[in-house]
């Protein structure tokens, strides 16, 4: 019997069982996965919850329901992997053997490492919104802010889901101008990056955005600290941002167990090969989702598409053949806007957002960097399809790797490797 083992309940790991489950006898492969609890948490709800559009049910449902049959939750901490006798050790002394591993450990706001930020504030006037705590304590603080200084900030790339930082600044100014209070708060975004993006075309449609929205921004802040006598951002550069509540992202990192088990870089991500997400020391270890260290996007849409080449690329293997599927960094992000509209961007390694039509040329029906009601309502319709088709792992009529199709590269640009003339690919 040859045993697949899963570090992690979450979004990625919880395909990885579904889909794999239908397609290893049950006779010859045991399947086991593990977390910390029973408590499966859609992640992209958190945004909703500070401005009522989610309640706290709507994002939590129990971890075990998605868990198929014949694979084994086992609920516990993770002590660390010893990948030289292919052994798991939980918490409490148990452990677990394994042929082949998958690291799905996700990421976590790491609020401690910035000097400050878990200060006498936190949750008072500093509040996050990555974890489900920190959103529905934002939601009791927001309930009662009416003037001030509203201040969105980024501590350090890598995050999850890099927009929505930006969503959460678009939907603070919709829902201060709903409440006939935007006048009296002052809206300030503050990034360690040069632009409100990464990428050069969106970074300058999601800046003209935020400026025509009256959202200040201060780039290149890299923080030192948290002021809270003086409710201040501080940075290495000595420059000082004010504040009347700050929503911060604090730095993200990978589980503490990667760390403990010599497996991941200093973020406590896993290095692994970018194509095959094969970590680069051992070769019957993977690290799937937001546990990797992949130049991606750590997003659900970047762990959908990669899980869907590496149980391609895991089959093969199994059989003795190549991995022949190699992963493009293949990303796409809703990004709300307010107003009951929103954006959508798809891109990979190597391209760039750029505008056009989604997921077909012409007919779309979604629009790529462009504000419609249509992205808003897709993006809302995300959460039906995660609990029913994503991590059931059931098919998605998306293709895994980036298509050039329906997108138009502007002629001045080589995003897309395609200089020219401005074109709309079909």
């Amino acid at each position: 019997m040859r045993k697949l083992l899963v570090l992690g309940g979450g979004t990625a790991g919880t395909m990885v069982v579904n889909k794999l489950r239908r397609r290893l006898p049950s006779s010859d492969w045991e399947i086991t996965i593990v977390d910390r609890d029973d408590e499966h948490r859609y992640q992209p709800g958190y945004l909703f919850l500070p401005f009522g559009t989610y309640t706290a049910d709507q994002v939590v449902r129990k971890r075990h329901v998605f868990i198929p049959d014949g694979v084994e939750l086992v609920l516990g901490e993770i002590d660390r992997v010893d990948a030289e006798t292919n052994t798991v050790l939980l918490e409490g002394g148990r452990s677990l053997t394994y042929d082949y591993l998958v690291i799905a450990s996700g990421t976590t706001p790491r609020p401690g490492q910035t000097p400050g930020m878990l200060g006498e504030q936190w949750r008072r006037t500093v509040f996050d919104f990555y974890s489900f705590e920190g959103a529905t304590a934002l939601a009791e603080a927001l309930r009662s802010f009416d003037h001030g200084r509203l201040v969105v900030h980024i501590t350090e790339m890598p995050i999850k889901c890099p927009v929505a930082p930006l969503e959460f600044a678009f939907l603070a100014d919709a829902w201060l101008r709903e409440r006939g209070i935007r006048d009296r708060v002052e809206l300030v975004y503050v990034t360690p990056l040069s632009g409100a993006f990464t990428q050069p075309i969106a970074s300058a449609q999601l800046g003209e955005m935020l400026e025509e929205r009256k959202i200040l921004v201060e780039a290149d802040f890299m923080v030192e600290r948290v002021d809270n006598e003086h409710r201040a951002l501080v940075s290495y550069d000595e420059r000082s941002v004010p504040f009347d509540l700050l929503v911060t992202i604090p730095l993200n990192m990978g589980a503490d167990f990667v760390a403990r088990s010599g497996l991941g870089d200093e973020l406590n991500y896993v290095p692994v090969d970018r194509r095959t997400l094969r970590s680069t020391k051992h070769d019957n270890v993977f690290a799937v989702g937001d546990a990797s260290n992949i130049p991606a996007s750590k997003a659900g849409s970047v762990a959908h598409f990669s899980v869907e080449i590496f149980v391609a690329n895991f089959l093969q293997l199994i059989r003795g053949l190549p991995m022949t599927g190699a992963f493009d960094g293949h990303a796409n992000c809703f990004v709300e806007s307010g107003d009951g509209k929103g954006l959508l961007i798809d891109f990979n390694y190597d391209t760039q957002p750029l505008p056009g039509r989604y997921p077909l040329p012409l007919v779309g029906p979604l629009s790529l960097l462009k504000e419609t009601r249509a992205n808003h309502l897709g993006k809302l319709a995300f959460r039906w399809i995660y609990w029913n088709v994503l991590l059931p792992g059931r098919p998605i009529p998306l293709p895994a790797l980036m298509s050039m199709a329906g997108k138009v590269v502007p002629a001045d640009s080589h995003a897309a490797g395609a200089p020219g003339a401005t074109t709309e690919q079909e």
